[in-house]
């Protein structure tokens, strides 16, 4: 089960092991693992990214940034209305707010984010009563997976510290 008892349908599990298979591209380069893909209707996945802040120098270089522009140029269009972006880790306020600005249809991520989420952890900004899109959440698939990679990932650069 998802976030409030959502069930989590077999394509959310199946994308985020494509999600998370992105995001141990990011280590290739010292991102942190983030990794997200948009998937279209019949389990297509159209769009792929992964955090490359430190690889592109660029502090918008989120995985779901990426993601979802990889996502409206493979597509010809920036409304991504009958899409899911899945997503590694909970999406941060910046995130959140490109895929309310993207209309994706569904949210799905992993592990949660405490510190800076923004569906749910922090702030609620993807269900905020007040947005203009409608857009469905589901936390926790295979937040298990996600989140060890990420402790894997820091644990490793504590020791370097």
């Amino acid at each position: 089960m998802g976030q409030a008892g959502r069930p989590v349908q077999p394509v959310d599990a199946w994308a985020m092991g494509v999600a998370l298979d992105e995001a141990r591209r990011a280590l290739l380069t010292g991102d942190v693992p983030v990794g997200a893909v948009v998937v279209a209707p019949g389990a297509h996945v159209v769009g792929w990214g992964h955090n490359a802040r430190e690889d592109e120098a660029d502090p918008t270089a989120h995985a779901e940034i990426l993601a979802l522009r990889d996502a409206a140029k493979n597509l010809g269009r920036w409304h991504l209305d009958e899409c899911t972006l899945v997503v590694t880790l909970e999406p941060c306020l910046m995130c959140a707010g490109a895929a309310l600005l993207s209309h994706v249809r569904r949210v799905v991520f992993g592990a949660w984010d405490p510190k800076a989420g923004a569906a749910g952890s922090q702030w609620d900004v993807i269900r905020d009563r007040r947005a203009l899109a409608k857009i469905e959440v589901v936390g926790g698939v295979r937040a298990e997976e996600s989140a060890q990679l990420l402790q894997h990932f820091f644990e490793e650069h504590r020791v370097g510290d």
